[in-house]
């Protein structure tokens, strides 16, 4: 298994005999030597920024879905309230066609009470 110093430094794990011969390990990558050699503080540094990327990512992802929420959540208020709407009237309409309908009733027995009056035997 590949060991670095630093990797155990970083992780804030004792670093035995035998790792530390390895100190010198990424001599060979022009990169990772680059890498060890830079200052721990700007290491630091770095970490703290790419966390603050990280959080401000997901800030932006949690207010487009706040924003998309707070949508949707106006969008069925308005649903519901055209649903309201919609009830009161057929509610309304129900009502005055239990008024007609009583009215009819009376007519028709008053009808029938003219018909009976007049020979009518029905039914």
């Amino acid at each position: 298994m590949f060991f670095c110093f630093f990797w155990f430094f970083w992780q804030g794990w004792p670093i035995s005999q035998s790792q530390r011969r390895h100190t010198d390990c990424g001599s060979n990558d022009p990169d990772l030597k680059k890498e060890m050699e830079k200052q721990f503080v700007d290491l630091l540094t770095e970490e703290l920024k790419l966390q603050e990327a990280v959080a401000e990512e997901h800030t932006r992802h949690m207010n487009i879905t706040f924003g998309e929420a707070k949508r949707v959540a106006s969008q069925y208020q308005r649903e519901a309230e055209k649903c309201i709407a919609a009830i009161e009237t057929c509610e309304g309409a129900r009502e005055r066609a239990e008024a007609l309908l009583i009215k009819e009733r009376k007519v028709t027995t008053i009808w029938e009470q003219r018909a009976r009056q007049m020979g009518w035997e029905g039914e």
